[in-house]
């Protein structure tokens, strides 16, 4: 009571003098050492809690609006101050919210002479009591206690004396592994994973609860506790904790959300805290990492100071995005940056939200732009980017039905160059959440992954190729890539690092490996989307059907030519599990399946793999000598227990004409093996002659255009002497791989009096699902019929064959096609009317070609229409021979450029004129 006495007489009217600091420390001591009770003390202080609050909230509120006014556009501004405003020099302000709150820290000044109850929390710091002043901090929330500075720099006082143990063996420690490291040239990961214990008291933790956003005021003593708490959770995994106290790892959340990640906004642009506080974060799972920014961006903020950054930063990237182009990247990208260190979250988003989304064209200034931003700001990026794609409210799909929304294509394409430039990215959680929206059966995001391996890897697949680009398909690995269109100017030291970044995103060594779960959920997706679909119209259904084929293809063709052949058969599994377990379609499953057929060997010694021949005698080789070694865990497959597989795939009924035998060579082959593309290779060659050529005859001698010389000849000769080892390592190939087709053809077909049961057993279970998987399978299977025919197969009736594909099953294939499958389609026919037009009997089946075209065009069905068109655009090279036949089509080919549909309006324009 005489404590409180004491107290009771500085609050007279007549007394003018402030509590002295000794009378405060004193009842500190007292309480500290139990002599008094806090909550009797407590009583006799002023002023009363409510009264405080209330008069603190309404001076919070006032200030709160101000820091809202920030960036508000001026609807009364008239032009000249618009213009005004374009013309100044670009600035960037990071001081706004530093300034405000300077403001309120002298207009609450008075605060802490008149409030006795913040008096007694200073003196509670000031003695060190840390138990009695978290009592206070936590009663006296609504004020904000640490925003007064004396209160602030006492509580640092405390938190710099609790770590100061801890911190002075994380110096000596680190000091000691970095001379290490000099003399000895120790691996650099021994830095992260320290020999030592350090235990941090739980009260620490409280203190930067209480500390909040304020820490920014010291960086030196931030960047002191992000060490710590760096150290603190490496060494917390070597020791026990006790139970049912909070985990480590919980501490660290909570030390990151309650108070670092929110003063890093209101420290003004500093790299150097950004990598501290970048420490602590990568040692934490980036489910957890993610649920903190989340939490921090999404916090109703009452603080003013914090809002103000917030939105000074959002203001500022604003204005420089107006100015951002390719000639002030660099001076602008800087500015970017400095901005991104200080409020990452608000920055980037705005940039994502308001320029990446919104404008194609700002993706590559905006990308470069980004090359100097820290990991923090790369991580927090990809948060914002899948956070983005998460968010509800908006449709990914256009009012068509068909085209994907401007804002998910643009920020895919986006994503897809960050990562090609900046390796440092983390891929697997986007990998994490395309495989959960695929187990969801929402595939609409894998345009994602498509713009990833398209700019990563350089694989991309495309239905609109040229004559040439088709059989330079059949070719190596150079020629298909000098072949196409974004082959031959393609950064092979580039590539190859970006490339090997995303396999390991994928298969990384410790982490979920999410390669084959991604391929085989797309797999799946891909028959879902058909049998699930809700779309209006059937032209919707097809257009996603095609989408997700089409990455299918692309990611199996990425994963084949990126996993080496011995890493991708211990991944993939067997062919059983692909068709009974996964449910996968078995045109599909041997498209994943078929790199590994191509990796069994003779069990005999032999070394080549099938489908190579490997007996030199010419000696019929039992499929029973054929094996397939798996690593230790695997056991070994022999080609019979593949054949029994196979068996079992088809109704039992399906082999009174086929043989597994045929099956397995039919889905095990591809163009490679069957075709070798002599012109294509002459021609490539011959352009790299050329190119060799003009690089002599240039007469620019300065020592740049001399050194860019030099480089670009020896990259043109390294192609030349690949392409000469490639051409003829594949024409031995081809020519190895028909000696062994000429000795197994014998057990293809079983003798059947019906040549239409096994034409139709054939054309249904081998060419039909197979020509429509891609533009090189299309020719892939004439190709092989070709073959078949030129082997003189036994029981194979070739005319008999093309008889049943054009007069019995061309018109229900075009009718079931989408518009992709339409132009595959379109191209088997064309070559096998090309083999056709060579044996002259080609009369009946062109007559029976107008028919079932002129069928689909007078139809009423839009795809029949349609997809007839587009057959009919594949095969104008050669298709009609006839007058008749040209003059008929030529009728009701003009008859749909008058259609209302634009679609089939563009389509019959461009037919009528290639006929």
């Amino acid at each position: 009571q005489i404590l409180g006495f004491k107290f009771q007489y500085y609050q007279q009217l007549d007394v003018n003098s402030p509590v002295p600091s000794g009378l405060f420390r004193i009842a500190a001591l007292l309480v500290k050492s139990g002599l008094i009770d806090l909550d009797n003390l407590y009583a006799h202080l002023l002023p009363n809690d409510d009264e405080a609050f209330e008069h603190f909230g309404s001076f919070v509120s006032r200030k709160i609006d101000e820091a809202t006014k920030i960036g508000k556009i001026n609807l009364a501004a008239t032009g000249k101050d618009l213009m005004d405003e374009e013309k100044q020099e670009i600035t960037i302000d990071l001081y706004t919210a530093l300034e405000m709150e300077n403001d309120i820290i002298d207009e609450r000044a008075p605060e802490i002479e008149k409030n006795q109850k913040l008096g007694l929390l200073l003196g509670f710091l000031s003695v060190h009591d840390w138990d009695h002043a978290q009592l206070l901090f936590e009663r006296l929330a609504q004020l904000n206690p640490v925003e007064h500075v004396e209160i602030c720099d006492a509580l640092f006082r405390i938190v710099e004396k609790t770590i100061s143990s801890a911190y002075s063996t994380y110096c000596q420690t680190h000091h000691k592994i970095t001379r290490n490291m000099d003399t000895h040239m120790m691996d650099a990961s021994s830095v992260s994973s320290p020999s030592y214990l350090v235990d941090l008291p739980k009260e620490f933790f409280q203190m930067l609860v209480a500390c909040g956003p304020y820490l920014h005021r010291d960086t030196q003593l931030f960047q002191k506790v992000c060490r710590v708490l760096k150290v603190y959770h490496a060494s917390s995994k070597e020791s026990a904790r006790t139970a049912g106290v909070m985990s480590p790892e919980s501490q660290v959340e909570e030390a990151l959300g309650s108070c670092l990640l929110p003063s890093l906004q209101l420290i003004p642009a500093n790299p150097a805290v950004d990598m501290e506080i970048w420490g602590v974060l990568s040692l934490l799972p980036y489910e957890v990492r993610y649920r903190l920014y989340g939490e921090w961006e999404k916090d109703t903020e009452q603080n003013p100071i914090v809002l103000a950054a917030r939105q000074t930063a959002k203001l500022d990237t604003r204005r420089l995005l107006k100015r951002l182009a390719k000639e002030n990247l660099k001076q602008l990208g800087r500015m970017v940056a400095k901005l991104a260190h200080a409020n990452p979250m608000t920055v980037l988003r705005t940039i994502v939200q308001q320029q990446v989304e919104a404008y194609r064209d700002m993706i590559n200034p905006v990308v470069d732009a980004f090359k100097y931003l820290t990991q923090l700001e790369y991580d927090i990026l990809q948060y914002i980017v899948i956070e983005r794609l998460a968010q509800g409210g908006r449709e990914k799909v256009k009012d068509d039905g068909l085209n994907l929304s401007d804002w998910l294509q643009c920020l895919a394409s986006f994503w897809g160059h960050l990562c090609k430039k900046h390796l440092s990215m983390e891929l697997k959680c986007l990998f994490q959440y395309i495989v959960n929206q695929l187990k969801k059966g929402l595939g609409t995001e894998l345009v994602v992954l498509e713009e990833l391996i398209q700019q990563m890897a350089n694989v991309q697949y495309t239905e609109n190729m040229t004559d040439e680009q088709v059989d330079a398909m059949a070719g190596s690995e150079t020629l298909r890539l000098q072949s196409s269109l974004f082959g031959s100017t393609r950064n092979y030291k580039v590539l190859n690092k970006s490339t090997n970044k995303l396999r390991d995103s994928l298969l990384p060594k410790d982490e979920p490996k999410l390669a084959i779960p991604l391929l085989l959920l797309i797999a799946q997706h891909r028959s879902k989307i058909i049998i699930n679909a809700d779309a209006t119209y059937i032209k919707m259904v097809s257009e996603q059907f095609d989408r997700c084929h089409g990455i299918l293809l692309q990611y199996a063709e990425f994963l084949s030519s990126a996993v080496a052949p011995s890493t991708y058969v211990q991944l993939i599994p067997p062919l059983e599990d692909l068709v009974y377990k996964y449910h996968i379609e078995p045109d599909v499953a041997f498209l994943i399946y078929r790199p590994v057929m191509r990796l069994f060997k003779s069990a005999n010694g032999g070394e080549a793999c099938w489908p190579l021949d490997d007996n030199e005698e010419g000696e019929s080789v039992s499929y029973d000598e054929m094996i397939l070694h798996g690593d230790s865990s695997q056991k070994s497959i022999m080609w019979s227990d593949l054949l029994n597989t196979i068996r079992t795939i088809l109704p039992a009924k399906a082999w009174n004409g086929l043989s597994p035998e045929l099956y397995a060579t039919f889905w095990g082959l591809t163009l490679y093996d069957l075709n070798f593309p002599k012109d294509r290779y002459d021609a490539e060659i011959k352009k790299l002659h050329e190119n060799l050529k003009q690089l002599e005859d240039n007469s620019d001698n300065s020592s740049i255009a001399i050194s860019r010389r030099k480089k670009d000849k020896e990259r043109i000769q390294d192609l030349l002497d690949k392409l000469n080892n490639e051409s003829d390592k594949h024409q031995q190939h081809v020519i190895s791989v028909l000696q062994r087709l000429t000795r197994e053809k014998d057990k293809w077909l079983s003798s059947s009096p019906d040549a239409l049961k096994i034409n139709m057993e054939f054309l249904q279970r081998c060419i039909y699902p197979r020509c429509v998987l891609s533009m090189q399978d299309a020719v892939y299977c004439a190709t092989f019929v070709q073959m078949m025919h030129s082997l003189g197969t036994p029981f194979f009736n070739t005319v008999n064959h093309i008889d049943v594909f054009i007069c019995k099953t061309l018109q229900p294939m075009i009718c079931c096609c989408t518009e992709y499958e339409a132009g595959r389609l379109g191209r088997f026919l064309h070559e096998t009317l090309k083999m056709a037009y060579h044996w002259k009997v080609h009369w009946k089946w062109s007559g029976r070609i107008t028919k079932v075209l002129n069928q689909c065009m007078e139809s009423k069905e839009y795809m029949e229409i349609r997809n007839a068109l587009i057959v009919l655009t594949k095969i104008t090279s050669i298709f009609p021979v006839m007058r008749k036949s040209g003059i008929n089509i030529e009728k009701r080919v003009a008859k749909l450029k008058g259609d209302e549909r634009e679609d089939l309006k563009v389509l019959a324009t461009g037919v009528a004129a290639a006929l």
